[in-house]
């Protein structure tokens, strides 16, 4: 039951060296990242999401994804342009403004980050939704982003879990807003000692000796699809690898690592997933069995099968998004500084964001008129 050495820990060196110039640079993005999240957050998000809400479910949403795209994009610009990673994409091309479900392996703390890259190529960023830990909706400022953006937070026991979790998915059942739902099912990152846990788990209960992914957990997959499979055009199955070595997120802020990630992606239309609950779970046990041997391959070969072209984030457009959220963010500051009301109204936002975020509370429409 040993572990593989994965191809991103055969070398034990950083991609790049941490020169002062890096964490110089590291530490504008991150300022950088975190005012104009504030801003948009309180600014736009809150107006849309909480008051527009109160009107419109359907079009609140179509605000809140509008700010927060143009937030989330600098995060795909700090890896692509300034960090110099490259992203490669393999396997199936996924179509714009398709309702999906994406299913994806854990390997480091950042995997989540790097299917903005995907959702940004396909105009889908502002409504790619995660299921995460709870722990990370806690988070000051990102906390709050993540339930304006509606992520489902998770204990990870399902007997805490179910309830919320199909409440939420209920309301994402509409048609006619796009919706991108990403889900880890190993439930945590991976690391050695977790895949020993997990290895001896499987030899114990007769199921596959997987080496370099965990055993899926699969409550939440099969909850989304029981919630969700009538408003869905298909699953989509996507594979993380990294060269050459597994990033941490200050490894990203500061550009030291990953050279390279890859994204493999597998298509499955909704009609082809099965329908009972044992027959989901072997689905997506047969899938992280095949999770396993790719990602074998990619730590012997280098890469992914069926590699496609390199598709490179437009400089220009990802510029002047990133000057106007930046302008956009200078000039809400300066009337926060300059006017008492302005000043008044941040702290009676954020005085609104700190229980609704700890107690997971989204306003509804007052009149059931609206509701559409």
């Amino acid at each position: 039951m040993a572990v593989l050495t994965p191809v991103s820990s055969k070398f034990g060196a950083k991609y790049r060296a941490l020169a002062p110039f890096r964490v110089l640079r590291g530490l504008v993005c991150l300022l950088v990242l975190v005012s104009t999240a504030f801003i948009i957050l309180v600014f736009f998000g809150f107006i849309g999401a909480v008051i527009m809400r109160l009107f419109s479910i359907r079009y609140s949403r179509k605000i809140t994804s509008f700010f927060f795209g143009a937030w989330l994009t600098l995060w795909p610009f700090l890896f692509e342009k300034i960090n110099k990673t490259k992203v490669v994409f393999s396997g199936a091309i996924v179509p714009s403004r398709e309702r999906i479900l994406l299913i994806a392996n854990h390997r480091t703390e950042v995997d989540w980050m790097y299917l903005w890259n995907l959702a940004l190529r396909k105009g889908c960023l502002g409504y790619i939704k995660y299921i995460l830990k709870s722990s990370l909706m806690r988070l000051p400022i990102f906390g709050w982003a993540f339930h304006i953006m509606e992520f489902i937070p998770v204990e990870r026991k399902w007997e805490a879990d179910e309830s919320n979790m199909r409440q939420m998915l209920s309301t994402f059942k509409d048609p006619r807003d796009p919706l991108w739902l990403a889900i880890f099912p190993e439930g945590t990152d991976f690391t050695e000692q977790k895949c020993l846990r997990s290895q001896k788990y499987a030899a114990e209960h007769g199921l596959p000796i997987l080496k370099n992914v965990l055993l899926p957990k699969t409550k939440g997959f099969c909850t989304c699809l029981q919630e969700l499979r009538g408003s869905l055009n298909a699953v989509y199955d996507v594979t993380i690898g990294y060269k050459y070595r597994c990033p941490s997120f200050l490894d990203n802020v500061f550009g030291v690592d990953p050279s390279e990630v890859h994204i493999h992606i597998c298509h499955f239309p909704i009609d082809s997933i099965p329908t009972s609950e044992d027959e989901i779970c072997m689905w997506l046990l047969d899938r992280f069995r095949f999770k396993d041997q790719l990602l074998f391959n990619f730590q012997n070969q280098g890469q992914f099968p069926d590699q496609a072209t390199k598709s490179d984030l437009p400089a220009v457009k990802s510029i002047l998004n990133c000057m106007t959220v930046i302008i956009l963010t200078g000039i809400c500051m300066y009337c926060i500084f300059s006017c008492v009301w302005f000043r008044l109204y941040v702290f009676v936002v954020c005085a609104y964001l700190v229980p609704a975020t700890y107690f997971n509370i989204r306003p509804q429409p007052i009149l059931g008129f609206f509701k559409m």
